[in-house]
């Protein structure tokens, strides 16, 4: 019994060992092939690592890299906004989902935001989430503590200081806290789309006799507010919306 125990721990332990190194390989063995200019072949490469249920922003780049090398203008983009959402202020990805949107048709301005939603945005491409929390925790740490000396101590003059120490870590934290709020709702948002067809066109209901609404093309980012059975509602950067058929995007 102890014999067949001992050799189940192995097997499991050496199928764990074997699985990263497996993995390790096939990243490898995609590089090797994107440098010798077979794009399909390492796009395959990485994908099956991507199967095994292994994610990280490398393999979603080089497979991004992949897919703009073979032409494939959506699935590119695709790749490009999930190595942006495990790593958000990457400059190298951010610079090839850019130059992979010149490819893109539609060109469609949004709509204007309130100043202090765009000063949030700006803060945020800036900060990562762990910078903000951590600002964030000084801004409490300030706070309470000096809440707890003003309990301690009875001198006028520092008191009159430390107040003035809480008013302040008050100001500096709620920004941070909005920030924050903002950044990890981001993160666990999973309604942005990228629209995988060449031509859509969207209907006014989910339904294929109803008006047409308008037309996108591949390669689009979108927002899915709500679906209906093979059908979900989109929402344009600018506003419109429309229906159009599951299969026709896929969710970043």
């Amino acid at each position: 019994m102890k014999n067949a125990m001992l050799t189940l721990i192995l097997l499991v332990l050496a199928s764990s060992l074997a699985f990263p190194q497996t993995a390790g390989d096939e990243f490898e063995r995609g590089n090797a092939l994107y440098r010798e200019g077979k794009f399909e072949q390492a796009e395959e490469a990485y994908a099956s690592i991507l199967k095994q249920g292994i994610a990280s922003p490398s393999i979603y780049f080089n497979l991004g890299n992949a897919y703009y090398r073979d032409g494939k203008t959506a699935p590119a983009i695709l790749a490009y906004e999930r190595a942006l959402r495990l790593q958000p202020n990457d400059p190298d990805i951010k610079h090839n989902l850019d130059l992979v949107n010149l490819k893109t048709t539609d060109r469609i301005e949004p709509l204007p935001e309130l100043f202090f939603i765009e000063w949030l945005r700006t803060l945020s491409a800036f900060l990562p989430l762990r910078t903000t929390l951590w600002l964030l925790s000084l801004g409490w740490l300030v706070l309470f503590g000096g809440l707890a000396a003003m309990n301690l101590l009875s001198s006028s003059s520092v008191l009159r200081l430390l107040r003035a120490v809480v008013i302040f870590s008050v100001i500096f934290s709620i920004p941070f806290a909005i920030l924050a709020a903002t950044q990890v709702a981001d993160t666990r948002s999973h309604n942005d789309a990228i629209v995988m067809s060449s031509v859509t066109t969207a209907k006014t209901s989910p339904d294929a006799q109803s008006v047409d609404a308008f037309v996108v093309h591949e390669g689009l980012k979108v927002k899915l507010s709500d679906a209906v059975g093979d059908w979900v509602k989109i929402v344009l950067p600018d506003g419109k919306v429309g229906w159009i058929r599951s299969t026709d995007c896929e969710r970043i």
